[in-house]
């Protein structure tokens, strides 16, 4: 029989000093002002304090991004940073973030925007600076040429009492928020909420989105460089994809592949496919996957409406267990799915190469995942407007956290998940010393990733700081 070793008696008090947790997120809050996000904030909402007294709105709202970046859930979390004030500084309390937000109207809400997509210009250029550029998203084992745009929407559940809530196609009741990220670094572009009744496939709403996110990548990058808008079927709607073609006349060099519902006349031209036609489909990293197959059915079936040059290509694949096949699914043994693109074969658009391009897509729902911790899975208050720059200051904090793994980190803790970094990194507990005329932060000596968060600080130390 083997004994078990007990853990060491404890004697547990609340009078300890000079101890600090979450010394981490203190990272992020750096990070902000040397984005110029801080200063950015401050001039858009500068007319919030007409007085010039007590706190900057700005900051204020800076605040909220890092304690929401933190995975805090509520206005009250500010606590956490407020009761820290040797790491944080001065944070504002629990009724003056109310105001703040609640004074936030449309025309501070675009400011912030605005002041969002000058930040992003200032951080991909401490990118370029510092030899991280913006990486190449990937699809079966390829690098994609340019930026790649994800758009979709989700459900997120609340009470009734909150302003434009509504009854979802799920049976729930909540807001329906349409979101957009970028896939080459999971930044979230752009974001408009909605109420949970809202349409799925509206065309309007994928195009103020998409609008909104193409105003949040810089000049540089904009245009002259090849952008891929993805999104489900929802996307597929003649209006939206008329849009992207109008995008090309102002220099924006954008293609689609957005999917299609799988309509009768679609189920028709699948039925007279010859076995002859179909083609291995790829994984991910580019080897073949297998049971599933892909075709092309361009000139079997109408494309009336859509932009010129539209290729409609469906892959068939053995449902997985669990999976829910259609009926005409049933009938042919294989579940089918339709997909649309504007990318010519003689652009490297072969079958194979663009479903597996398509079928990255289904990444946009890890970063909705990682949104919905990040502050937009759970809405503060009952009025709308309120819940509008929610939504905006957590796409703020989901940016905040993807400049600093392209910026701070390196090796598994640049492509980790909002869980992880919190879990090693931002919530880590350290203690406050002073001597010889400063602060030190001084964190555990056997803290498992102490090496990590020393050399983000020190990267941080040496970014290039905008140009005032």
């Amino acid at each position: 029989m083997h004994t078990t070793r007990s853990r060491p008696k404890l004697v547990v008090s609340a009078d300890g000093h000079g101890v600090v947790n979450h010394a981490g997120s203190r990272l992020l809050a750096d990070l902000a002002d040397a984005t110029s996000l801080t200063s950015a904030f401050s001039d858009a909402l500068h007319r919030l304090r007409p007085r010039g007294t007590g706190h900057d709105p700005g900051r204020v709202a800076v605040d909220l991004t890092v304690m929401l970046a933190d995975g805090g859930e509520a206005i009250r979390d500010l606590t956490v940073l407020r009761d820290q004030r040797d790491v944080f500084g001065p944070v504002a309390s629990t009724p003056t973030a109310w105001r703040v937000l609640a004074g936030i109207d449309t025309a501070a809400l675009n400011a912030l925007r605005t002041a969002r997509a000058k930040t992003r210009e200032v951080a991909w250029l401490q990118a370029d600076e510092t030899g991280h550029p913006i990486p190449a998203s990937h699809a079966g084992g390829r690098e994609l040429p340019g930026l790649v745009l994800d758009i979709d929407a989700t459900l997120v559940t609340c009470h009734s009492e909150k302003e434009q809530s509504a009854a979802t196609y799920k049976r729930g009741f909540g807001y329906h928020p349409m979101l957009c990220f970028l896939d080459n670094t999971g930044e979230a572009l752009a974001g408009l909420l909605r109420p949970g009744n809202a349409g799925a496939n509206t065309a309007a709403d994928h195009i103020t989105v998409l609008d909104h996110a193409l105003a949040q990548i810089p000049d540089a990058h904009r245009h002259g460089t090849p952008v891929l808008i993805r999104a489900d079927s929802a996307g597929s709607a003649k209006a939206f994809l008329a849009h992207l073609r109008t995008l090309r006349q102002r220099g924006i060099q954008t293609t689609f592949s957005v999917g299609h519902a799988v309509t009768e006349q679609i189920r028709k031209a699948i039925r007279v496919l010859p076995d002859q036609v179909w083609h291995p489909a790829l994984e991910q990293d580019g080897t073949l996957r297998s049971g599933a197959e892909v075709a092309e059915l361009s000139g079997l079936v109408d494309l009336t409406g859509y932009p010129d040059g539209t290729r409609i290509i469906v892959r068939r694949e053995r449902p997985h267990p669990g999976a829910q096949p259609s009926l005409f699914d049933q009938d042919e043994g294989m579940r089918h799915q339709v997909f649309l693109t504007d990318t010519p074969v003689a652009g490297g658009g072969s079958i194979q190469y663009l479903e597996v391009r398509h079928r990255a897509h289904a990444r946009v729902e890890d970063h909705i995942r990682c949104g919905k911790t990040t502050g937009f899975g759970r809405f503060p208050s009952r009025h709308f407007a309120i819940n509008q720059v929610w939504l905006e200051l957590s796409l703020t904090a989901i940016d905040l956290l993807a400049w600093t793994r392209t910026l701070l980190l390196d090796g598994e803790l640049a492509t980790a998940e909002p869980k992880k970094l919190r879990y090693r990194l931002l919530h880590t507990a350290a203690r406050i010393t002073r001597g010889a005329r400063r602060l030190r932060l001084r964190i555990a000596a056997t803290w498992p990733w102490r090496h990590e968060l020393t050399a983000a600080f020190s990267r941080l130390v040496a970014l290039p700081r905008p140009a005032t």
